[in-house]
């Protein structure tokens, strides 16, 4: 009997776009503004024109709010359109600022 494993976040992600700034740290001073798809206070999957390596450094900056976090690319998908990177934050400051139509403000602490 083969056993089956499913591994499940720690924390729900929040299906929510986000404007965010990001750049590389190391080798790619390059700034690209995007996307979220979803986000948590533990880490996001952001849209990215560019592939970007497994474990290289990113700093992701969100564009409401004032969320920043020095991160590590989990992975980097293909999509039609460029790629989706999920990152994880490794020292992430204050807190993401999520609009919803039904109340006024929700906050994501980083």
């Amino acid at each position: 009997m083969q056993e089956t494993y499913v591994f499940e976040r720690a924390e729900k992600r929040v299906p929510i776009s986000v404007a965010v700034r990001l750049s590389g740290y190391e080798r790619s001073p390059n700034v690209e503004m995007t996307f979220t798809e979803n986000v948590s206070s533990r880490g996001a999957r952001v849209f990215s024109k560019r592939r970007w390596r497994p474990d290289a450094k990113v700093q992701v900056v969100s564009l409401p709010g004032n969320f920043q976090a020095r991160s590590r690319v989990a992975y980097c998908q293909p999509m039609e359109e460029g790629y989706a990177i999920g990152v994880e934050f490794l020292e992430p400051q204050g807190q993401w600022v999520v609009p919803l139509a039904a109340s006024p403000e929700r906050t994501i602490n980083g």
